[in-house]
């Protein structure tokens, strides 16, 4: 149970600025000084609109995760980088993000990069907030690496990259990271079709090393690549087993789904913290602190304040930052409302 009532946070990503949209696209002209630069500028507008909004809990924006030789699979050994989409044209969809071949024993002997951004992030934030990092698990990483002889299987593609993430969690729990994020969006996306209870046990024992030496929390997603999602938009295919899940914090995606399914923050409450997406980031009508405050008021009917924390329903990379910047802005006014409301520091 969490000491700060109806705290507020984001799920991790963060729209890059335009001029990040466009250096990331032009990283070869650039030198090591230069992207070292463009890096630590990117935190610092990500940091400063979340500062700026009043979030109780901010990231790094993932400003840093540009391209594929600075993301999770430039940091992974034995795989061949596809050097193009799949698709280019039309509208878009998963296919437009090809998948890697493996060419030998899966390793990340630099680690997946996760724990230099949470020192820069360290370096670069203000006193206050408290820092999260975030994490993909090993079967949402899985999902863009081509099965081989070696790894016959998705299943075993992931029981390989499985080591490889617990590392990386017990080294940012080294580095003083008291909050981490694994993020599992295609268990969520897949649960109506697999085992929940194997995706139960996969996250336990990526999470093993690290329960109870930092916050750990996961976001129930449908996917938003180019808001879009990918998976059947409920819940309920994935409890009770998800309930199991070891983490101290599970996010579910609410504004977009109108709030279908309210009542199952009730049964998230009785195991852990539940977060609940209250801003749409797939809608770009701007929620105003009067909707937000309507919101909260509705999930206290479910779940008791101390249980409740409230950010948008995912990642806001995929979301303009025009509309990014009011949409934090009035999700912490509104709690802020329903705070007061209820005499709450």
């Amino acid at each position: 149970m969490q000491d700060h009532p109806l705290r507020t946070s984001v799920i991790g990503s963060y729209p890059f600025p335009s001029w990040l949209e466009f250096a990331s696209q032009h990283l070869g002209v650039f030198g090591h000084a230069d992207l070292a630069e463009i890096q630590n500028d990117a935190v610092v507008a990500a940091v400063h609109d979340q500062v700026a909004a009043g979030l109780d809990v901010i990231t790094d924006g993932e400003q840093t995760r540009l391209d594929f030789n600075l993301s999770f699979y430039g940091y992974l050994e034995g795989i061949a980088l596809e050097a193009a989409s799949p698709r280019r044209f039309g509208p878009p969809a998963h296919d437009q993000r090809g998948k890697h071949a493996i060419t030998g024993e899966l390793r990340a002997t630099r680690g997946l990069g996760v724990v230099d951004e949470f020192r820069r992030l360290q370096r670069l934030a203000p006193q206050g907030p408290t820092l999260k990092a975030s994490v993909p698990g090993p079967y949402t990483l899985s999902g863009r690496l081509l099965p081989n002889a070696q790894y016959p299987d998705r299943w075993a593609v992931t029981e390989a990259l499985l080591p490889i993430v617990r590392r990386e969690l017990e080294a940012l729990v080294a580095a003083g990271c008291r909050e981490i994020s694994v993020d599992e969006p295609s268990m969520s996306c897949y649960a109506y079709r697999e085992d929940p209870r194997r995706f139960v046990d996969i996250f336990n024992r990526t999470v093993e090393p690290v329960v109870g030496r930092t916050r750990l929390c996961t976001h129930l997603c449908f996917g938003n690549f180019k808001a879009r999602a990918i998976g059947p938009r409920r819940i309920a295919p994935m409890f009770p087993a998800f309930l199991d899940f070891h983490a101290d914090e599970m996010h579910v995606e609410m504004a977009s789904r109108e709030f279908a399914e309210i009542e199952l923050i009730a049964t998230i409450a009785r195991r852990m913290d539940a977060a609940v997406g209250i801003i749409d980031v797939k809608s770009y009508y701007v929620e105003t602190p009067a909707d937000v405050a309507d919101r909260v008021r509705l999930c206290l009917k479910h779940a008791p304040a101390d249980r409740l924390v409230f950010a948008p329903d995912c990642g806001l990379s995929q979301t303009a930052r025009w509309a990014a910047q009011p949409k934090l802005q009035n999700l912490v006014a509104g709690v802020r409302t329903v705070r007061r409301e209820l005499r709450l520091p």
